[in-house]
């Protein structure tokens, strides 16, 4: 089943013209995929047709089997639980600790505190945020941040993770440990899609790659995309 499926969607703010056209794609369940294209190419405005934050200007987007046109207001909070966003402002709340930030979206589910603590504690530790449980997000840098918004969009293994350049703004040791917690989420049923033009992520962690080009998109398979490298 797809996950996702673009079919000939338009995006426009106002009345100016079409930042997006003509998108039609689908995302299968369990894939991988990065979405590329060079700055200003649309991809943060394709991330957010994907996790419902704007409606197209035209077309039909289907998450989940549904036609998300016909989506009443009171079915987008259980409908956006299915989904994950690492958002590149990060959108942490300052009143609340790193430790309550990640575990947020466990408690609005009524999950019980032994077991909070538990995956709470555990996702911190392999995010390399032990030390920090009680920080608030204003006393953490930029990559601390990123790592906190991160685990907390991971903690309840969504059906669909959207990353939005996650691995902007830490080191090179920590982005690779973050693909791998992106991958063993994969692995176990996420489907994931990274926004990025991060070109090592691409070459060292290969995976299908959604194009965005002239307000278009190609989905270029990993198959492709070796055959294109050999000439």
């Amino acid at each position: 089943m797809a996950v996702i499926r673009f079919e000939n969607v338009g995006m426009r703010y106002g009345a100016g013209e079409e930042i997006l056209h003509d998108l039609n794609f689908e995302v299968e369940e369990g894939a991988f995929l990065y979405l590329t294209g060079v700055s200003g190419a649309g991809k943060t405005t394709l991330m957010r047709l994907m996790y419902l934050a704007h409606k197209p200007s035209r077309g039909l987007i289907h998450m989940f089997g549904s036609d998300t046109a016909t989506l009443r207001r009171k079915q987008l909070p259980e409908f956006r639980r299915k989904i994950g966003v690492v958002f590149q402002d990060f959108r942490l709340l300052n009143h609340l600790s790193a430790f309550d930030n990640i575990a947020l979206p466990l408690r609005l589910r009524g999950t019980a505190e032994d077991k909070i603590k538990r995956n709470v504690s555990e996702l911190m530790e392999w995010v390399e945020l032990t030390n920090h449980f009680n920080a608030y997000p204003l006393t953490l840098s930029g990559g601390q941040q990123q790592r906190v918004a991160i685990a907390r969009a991971v903690i309840t293994n969504p059906k669909l993770l959207l990353a939005d350049e996650p691995t902007g703004n830490v080191d090179d040791n920590i982005a690779k440990k973050l693909l791998y917690l992106f991958e063993q989420l994969n692995r176990n049923g996420t489907s994931v899609i990274i926004a990025t033009h991060n070109q090592r992520l691409l070459t060292q962690h290969p995976h299908t790659m959604l194009m965005l080009k002239n307000g278009m998109a190609q989905l270029v398979t990993r198959k492709r995309m070796v055959k294109k490298n050999e000439y």
